[in-house]
């Protein structure tokens, strides 16, 4: 760690934070708390776990017999790109160009190739809905023996994918063309975000010529959203978190339409209802009140396009006010079996998920119907569970860390720079300056 670091106050600069085992005693204790009071599963039952075990044993002798059935783009170059502390990487993207045209390729782990209905792990899967993501603790919704192996995109090895290719206009950015299929892929980098902004600006690097390529399609794509009206609630992501946002937003866009319009079969669409025309104007009264912002007049009508003007032009001091006056009148987003009524916020007509299968139960099961062109019957019942199981975790989440406040901890800076447990043999031996960095339980609340 450089002094330099230190001094610029970056994560990897500043270190992990640093709390006291009385401070990870309450932590765990407010966890058990509310995986009980919204029944979140914490372990894996033992039949769960000896299953996702037997699926990772042969694996390469299963990806060789399995290239009789695949397209084999193991040539392709291919990388994953993801934050930091990620512990599974469940997309990769290629991309290539010609005078007219560009070609995406979004692969995602082919997890259903590993866990289907009927399997231990797919009733499991049915039973936690989603991964729950705390600060510095994760709930997985699959065994991470299957997980973060045999169904991670790691770096060099060979592994099962399913691949959305697809061929977009230069000029119009639609789709020339949509292929959906199984492959056997093999990813030449894992990047991080912040590694995949140094690749777009080191000319000497490797994928250097492909990150800014799939930057400067993604970056096109993101700008024709908001023309559109997509609503942009975070106007300064970087480039990196751009090009993974807007290729996976373009995958998800084309699987939901070939369910729909080519195949008209039912999936786990993503549908998000619109706030009334009374709950917008009070959203955007609310924002135009704030200190130093502006809503330009011709937008009032477009309420997307307002907000985002506002949070364009807007001090960086009110970015959250403006998200809380949006959020706080924007009802949740659903999975339903049909798409009808499309996704608000997006602006897009029809819309699902399908690039993290992982951790999102919708994605798993529409790669399922992707592949076997079969629907589950229960798929109601199914969107309904994972809607709800949905709220329970992001319910956890803000409990989580509200709790955390209580003990002066910020779940950002956790997320950002890991969290390290002090023993007390360790902490009795420290003088107070050095005591000082480290977080202790509050004295009113010994």
């Amino acid at each position: 760690m450089s002094d330099a670091q230190a001094d610029a106050g970056t994560a990897e600069g500043q270190g992990p934070v640093r709390i006291t085992e009385a401070v990870a005693d309450r932590l765990a204790e407010k966890r058990a708390d509310l995986f009980e009071e919204f029944e979140i599963n914490d372990e894996f039952p033992s039949e769960v776990l000896v299953e996702a075990r037997k699926r990772t044993e042969d694996v390469y002798d299963e990806i060789e017999a399995e290239l009789d059935e695949r397209r084999d783009l193991r040539d392709l170059t291919a990388w994953t790109t993801d934050p930091a502390d990620a512990q599974d990487f469940d997309d990769a993207i290629s991309i290539d160009a010609d005078e007219d045209t560009y070609t995406l390729w979004v692969h995602i782990a082919d997890v259903s190739h590993y866990v289907h209905p009927g399997s231990e792990m797919w009733a499991e899967a049915v039973e936690r809905c989603n991964t729950v993501y705390l600060p510095a603790y994760t709930v997985h919704m699959l065994p991470p023996v299957l997980a973060e192996t045999v169904c991670s995109l790691v770096p060099e090895e060979d592994r099962l994918a399913h691949t959305v290719e697809m061929t977009i206009d230069r000029e119009t950015l639609s789709f020339e063309d949509v292929d959906i299929y199984k492959s056997v892929i093999h990813s030449d980098e894992r990047l991080t975000y912040t590694e995949a902004e140094n690749r777009i600006e080191e000319g000497d690097a490797g994928l250097h010529e492909e990150c800014n390529l799939v930057y400067e399609l993604a970056d096109q794509l993101h700008e024709q959203r908001k023309a559109d009206g997509s609503l942009v609630l975070n106007p300064s992501r970087d480039r990196a978190h751009t090009i993974v946002e807007e290729s996976m937003l373009k995958a998800n866009k084309a699987v939901t339409h070939e369910l729909m319009w080519d195949r008209g079969v039912e999936a786990m669409y993503r549908v998000h209802p619109q706030p009334t025309p009374d709950q917008w104007n009070e959203a955007l009264k609310e924002i135009q009140d704030l200190d130093g912002v502006s809503i330009p007049g011709g937008s009032w009508d477009e309420p997307r396009k307002a907000v985002n003007a506002a949070l364009e032009e807007s001090p960086g001091r009110q970015l959250n006010k403006i998200q809380r006056a949006v959020l706080k009148v924007m009802p949740r987003a659903k999975y339903m079996n049909d798409p009808f009524g499309g996704h608000h916020a997006l602006n897009f007509d029809i819309y699902g998920h399908f690039t993290s299968p992982i951790r999102r139960l919708s994605d798993l099961i529409n790669h399922w119907i992707v592949a076997e062109n079969d629907v589950p019957e229960d798929l109601i019942e199914l969107c309904d569970r994972a809607s709800d199981k949905e709220k329970d975790g992001e319910t956890v989440e803000r409990l989580y860390k509200q709790h955390m406040e209580e003990l002066h901890l910020e779940g950002h800076a956790i997320n950002d720079r890991g969290l390290e447990v002090v023993d007390d043999a360790d902490f009795a031996a420290m003088d107070d300056d050095e005591r000082e960095n480290i977080n202790q339980v509050p004295e009113t609340q010994q």
